[in-house]
């Protein structure tokens, strides 16, 4: 890479010590705008994802934001809202909502925990249970078709790449 090939766009990732600062993009007026800025890329591609689970989630009378919270209770044993709230990266008010239309739906249930009357466990329903196995096939579809033309390696080394962004960006206080 010569330096006309470096992009443009400003950041200000926060390091870890043994990270030296490689200074890829600059801080310009450019960054608004550019088409290889990745932080832009990444985040059109979480909306096209999105938009193509809720389009494949639909017709189990789930949207974008009613199946996560499913698939959180079924397949990583999460039972309580505030923890749903924390895996999905949303407020409990936010979350809170999102129950009530699932409870609504009959697709979870909750009960007062006997041992601590404050926490509420989540648990779903037969009708729930219906619906979250036809979610990873949803989830599955979505990845497919945005993987066309990639092969194992190229996968593997794209989820290699998230990976080391996520470290590089992750706050030294966060415990997850």
């Amino acid at each position: 890479m010569t330096q006309s090939d470096i992009p443009a766009c400003g950041t200000s990732v926060k390091k870890e010590p043994r990270h030296t600062k490689q200074g890829i993009y600059q801080a310009t007026a450019a960054c608004i705008t550019a088409d290889d800025n990745v932080g832009y890329l990444i985040k059109l591609l979480h909306t096209s994802f999105n938009r193509m689970i809720d389009r494949k989630v639909t017709p189990l009378g789930l949207t974008a934001m009613q199946w996560r919270p499913l698939a959180l209770i079924r397949y990583r044993n999460v039972d309580t809202p505030a923890e749903l709230a924390r895996q999905a990266h949303i407020d409990t008010g936010a979350m809170t909502r999102t129950l009530d239309r699932l409870q609504a739906k009959n697709l979870i249930t909750r009960s007062h925990c006997v041992e601590d009357r404050r926490v509420v466990r989540l648990e779903l329903t037969d009708q729930g249970m219906q619906a979250t196995e036809q979610i990873p096939a949803a989830l599955a579809d979505t990845l497919n078709e945005h993987m066309q033309g990639f092969n194992k390696d190229e996968v593997e080394q794209l989820v290699g790449f998230l990976n080391r962004m996520l470290l590089n960006g992750r706050n030294p206080d966060d415990t997850d």
